[in-house]
């Protein structure tokens, strides 16, 4: 009988220890998306987020709900002196969120830390120059998006980008789409899809795409997507979701196919904003 009662409560300790903490988040979750929003918040997202008067009332009341479980649930930290503020966390979780919208809710679960630097910084990189020396070139970053669970941003750069909707530019979105591109693991610039079929059109799509880019490149033609899309498959996605955003008429002009796909993917129609 003792041994049968030590297995039973090793049983539920396993059962408790696999549907607790989901069961628990999804509550939590819950409860912080039937607070009011803040009244300073609400200030920041008129004053930071254009994006946010663009959006349907259901778009925007889904963005508020979903800033205020990112903000809860991520640790934003200030490097060389920079002191957090929340109008830093709305800010940024404003641009995130909108990655989210219309689709089950899932907040970047790899991310646990938001680096935020006052500016550019300098990270440290090896180069290897033509006869195989290599040599310690640091290089100016605006962003990061880690697998380790980590993004770095540059205040200063994360500002400058969200005051201006058209340009195709935008440093937030750019890193947490790199973020939706490594839940799977490494970035390839294929993030996760909902069937077999949409893997092989994706993958037809943006490889003809980036192909098409980097050959008209090559002939030193002018191009309507940045040419740092060109740099693999993960930059080719990231560069694209900001001008899906900030540039969608142009897009689903010069390139319909790629609009289509990351309409469906996003799950959000931006023409109609």
């Amino acid at each position: 009988m003792t041994a049968l009662v030590v297995l039973a409560s090793l049983t539920l300790a396993v059962l408790a220890a696999i549907f607790v903490p989901p069961y628990w988040r999804r509550y939590q979750r819950y409860r912080l998306m039937q607070q009011p929003f803040p009244h300073a918040w609400r200030q920041i997202l008129k004053q930071r987020m254009p994006y946010f008067r663009a959006l349907p009332a259901d778009l925007q009341l889904q963005l508020k709900k979903l800033i205020q479980v990112f903000v809860a649930e991520k640790n934003f930290v200030g490097c060389d002196g920079l002191q957090v503020t929340d109008e830093m966390r709305v800010t940024i979780a404003a641009q995130a969120c909108l990655l989210l919208l219309n689709k089950p809710a899932h907040f970047y679960p790899k991310l646990r830390q938001i680096l935020i630097y006052p500016s550019a910084f300098v990270v440290p990189s090896q180069q290897q120059d033509a006869a195989g020396v290599v040599r310690e070139e640091p290089q100016v970053r605006l962003g990061e998006s880690w697998q380790s669970g980590q993004l770095v941003l540059s205040w200063l750069d994360t500002l400058q980008s969200a005051a201006v909707t058209n340009d195709g530019h935008n440093l937030v979105i750019h890193e947490f789409a790199h973020q939706l591109d490594q839940l799977k693991g490494a970035a390839t610039g294929v993030p996760l899809l909902a069937t077999v079929g949409a893997y092989q059109r994706w993958t037809d799509v943006f490889s003809a795409e980036l192909q098409q880019l980097q050959q008209q490149l090559a002939r030193g033609e002018t191009t309507f997507i940045d040419p740092y899309a060109a740099t693999n498959p993960a930059e080719f996605f990231a560069v694209l979701s900001e001008v899906f955003f900030e540039q969608p008429k142009e897009l689903s002009v010069r390139h319909p196919q790629l609009y289509q796909l990351l309409r469906q993917y996003y799950a959000l129609d931006p023409l109609s904003w």
